[in-house]
């Protein structure tokens, strides 16, 4: 620090106000793409969300509050729990999509970790094969394999789970297996990160008190891969929460997820105020859901 609050930057003095104007200078791209991209279009859902929809489909710009009271069940025939019973069905499907997705990357990243380093390359492109291609065609290929003739529906229809020659879908398993194959590279590969990384000598003390393997885990593992684990569910949650396609393919039209319900307003019922108003709704249950992890994963890391 020198005189008149002046600071040696990189072998410069440079005035405190000079450093500003050079920061807003690096920021104001970021903020830019942030405030076009992002913050923009937020802001243009909000005003969609208290227009009307036209007899012909159309925005029309008046005022109203009639989408918010369809978010929350009210239309001409009185009261309807049809929407809660959606979006509790998405944050379920979401939560369990996700909670799946961090129980199988566990011994995925395990298994990637210890692989030679000269074959380490292999096994990373398989797992990344399936973002070669399209989602679309990736939840057709699943179609393809939960048909009657192939194993999997075999099997199933042998333990009576379903009827012979019935496909398994469509059904919440066809469901599950979709959204955990579609987003289980998500949560593997920030976990392989941490766990490649992983301090063993803290494992090997735990088994040397002779830990078992839930306490090894809990005390030498998590801690060290617990911030990997924040990543994953924030990229697989945010997206699970507003899948339409697989729901819509696998599932069919038994399972209605908000982001079904949120594709037919802008797609063929051409309400787009409404979709408008289900879009923030879901923005807000995901945001609030991330909070509400973030502050358990806080609660949890100062204890």
């Amino acid at each position: 620090m020198a005189d008149n609050n002046n600071i040696i930057y990189n072998g410069e003095l440079v005035s405190p106000k000079a450093l500003r104007k050079r920061a807003s200078v690096f920021l104001l791209p970021g903020l830019l793409w942030i405030g076009f991209f992002l913050a923009l279009p937020c802001f243009g859902l909000i005003a969609v969300s208290f227009a009307e929809r036209s007899e012909y489909g159309a925005v029309d710009w008046i005022f109203t509050f009639e989408n918010m009271k369809r978010l929350v069940g009210f239309d001409l025939f009185g009261w309807s729990a049809d929407n809660f019973w959606i979006l509790a069905r998405s944050v379920m499907v979401a939560a369990v999509s996700t909670g799946l997705c961090i129980a199988l990357s566990y011994p995925l990243a395990f298994f990637l970790a210890s692989r030679p380093a000269r074959n380490k390359g292999i096994w990373m492109a398989l797992l990344l094969v399936p973002f070669w291609t399209n989602l679309v065609i990736r939840t057709y290929a699943w179609l393809i394999v939960l048909a009657p003739q192939f194993p999997p529906a075999r099997i199933a229809a042998s333990f009576g789970w379903i009827q012979p020659g019935a496909p398994l879908y469509p059904s919440m398993v066809a469901v599950y297996i979709g959204m955990i194959s579609t987003f289980l590279p998500f949560v593997a590969l920030p976990l392989y990160t941490a766990v490649d990384k992983l301090d063993w000598s803290l494992v090997e003390a735990s088994r040397d008190l002779r830990a078992g393997f839930f306490r090894t885990f809990r005390h030498a593992i998590w801690p060290q891969t617990k911030a990997a684990v924040a990543v994953g569910i924030t990229l697989t949650l945010v997206p699970a929460m507003g899948m339409f396609v697989v729901p819509d393919m696998l599932g069919g039209a038994k399972y209605m997820l908000i982001g079904n319900l949120i594709q037919q307003q802008f797609g063929t019922s051409r309400d787009w105020p409404f979709g408008a108003a289900l879009s923030l709704a879901l923005m807000a249950i995901t945001l609030a859901s991330l909070l509400l992890f973030n502050r358990n994963s806080e609660k949890g890391g100062a204890q």
